[in-house]
């Protein structure tokens, strides 16, 4: 990996202080944690995680309402990653129902087509990366008795609530190479901090990193992109049509941070004959914080899994108390998994 020592050699060079940058993706999570690439890293560099992960940002109001679903009869169909993500009164593993794991909502289509008799609601999860789908689905008039309960999170609004409350101190971002896949780099220009799109391979993000250090350097705030074999600076402009024809932004609440303005995704009026919370008459409702579990913080970038008193005791792949020990996303399963066979950095607290 010739290139990606030399990347590393210049890196070494130019981290001459503490730069700090985050990244909002749980495949980079992933990607950095099994190469092993914050040990090798300039001891000034930090990479922190950001709300990445959106089975891990889905608050337990969203999944109590899916609870609620459940407990009236309703067919639920939902990726896997979510079935053990805990809401207030238990997950939807262990709700007793008819929960049925599907890849997609076309697979949940195809359950409300074979099964009439069933009312069948879709928890429909994730950025910018998965909405357009969902909003070509629905455009295609499913069956009456299939609904979604739209969960869907934008990333540029969190970006936004990151930067004006600082909290993370953050010199610049890592962008997600997939959600940028679908929606470009414009959005992102607005920002006046470094920024440059990774893709995922080892030296994609260490590209990603050279790059976003280089501007520190510079004391520059541009975007720039790393993953150009992928990512243009449009983006895909048929999924976002797509998706504004049948989304809506809304205020909305994530796990770990408070209501972000626009940053969710609703369907609009002309669709709401499909939109489960109406359907149903299903309330979402904010649930106070009480486990020990610090997902919020990691969530937000102050705090590493490894600060966690719960990480690898009581919270472990099997035994989770928090949704970042769910998801093969979340920071703290992909930490037990990779980093914790590691020696333990510093605390960011």
């Amino acid at each position: 990996m010739a290139v990606g020592k030399d990347i590393l050699t210049t890196l070494h060079a130019l981290v001459d202080r503490d730069i700090t940058l985050m990244h909002i993706c749980g495949t980079h999570e992933a990607a950095i944690a099994r190469a092993g690439l914050r040990s090798v890293l300039p001891e000034g560099l930090k990479i922190v995680m950001g709300p990445g992960c959106p089975v891990c940002i889905t608050p337990q109001g969203e999944i109590d309402a899916a609870l609620d679903l459940v407990g009236r009869g309703c067919t639920v169909a939902t990726y896997g990653d979510l079935l053990r993500v805990p809401g207030s009164k238990g997950s939807l593993e262990s709700s007793g129902g008819d929960v049925r794991v599907v890849q997609g909502v076309h697979k949940a289509v195809e359950i409300a087509r074979r099964e009439p008799d069933r009312d069948v609601v879709f928890i429909s999860v994730g950025f910018e990366t998965t909405a357009p789908t969902v909003a070509a689905t629905i455009l295609s008039r499913p069956p009456e008795n299939f609904s979604i309960l739209s969960c869907h999170r934008l990333v540029p609004p969190a970006m936004a609530w990151l930067l004006a409350q600082g909290e993370a101190a953050l010199d610049g971002f890592i962008l997600p190479g997939h959600v940028c896949a679908v929606m470009g780099y414009v959005e992102y220009e607005q920002f006046g901090v470094p920024q440059v799109v990774a893709g995922f391979e080892p030296e994609d993000i260490l590209l990603g990193l050279l790059m976003a250090v280089q501007q520190v350097r510079e004391g520059a705030h541009r975007v720039e992109n790393a993953y150009p074999r992928v990512v243009t600076r449009e983006g895909n402009v048929k999924a976002k049509r797509l998706m504004y024809e049948v989304f809506e932004p809304f205020d909305v609440e994530w796990r770990g941070f408070p209501v972000i303005p626009a940053s969710g995704l609703r369907l609009k009026p002309e669709f709401e004959g499909y939109d489960a919370q109406k359907k149903y008459d299903v309330a979402i409702r904010h649930v106070d914080k009480h486990s020990a579990c610090i997902c919020d913080k990691v969530l937000r970038g102050v705090a590493r899994p490894s600060d966690c008193r719960l990480f690898g005791k009581a919270c472990t792949p099997r035994t989770p108390v928090g949704p970042c020990m769910v998801s093969h996303e979340g920071a703290c399963k992909i930490w037990h998994l990779y980093e914790s066979r590691r020696a333990p950095g510093p605390s960011l607290r």
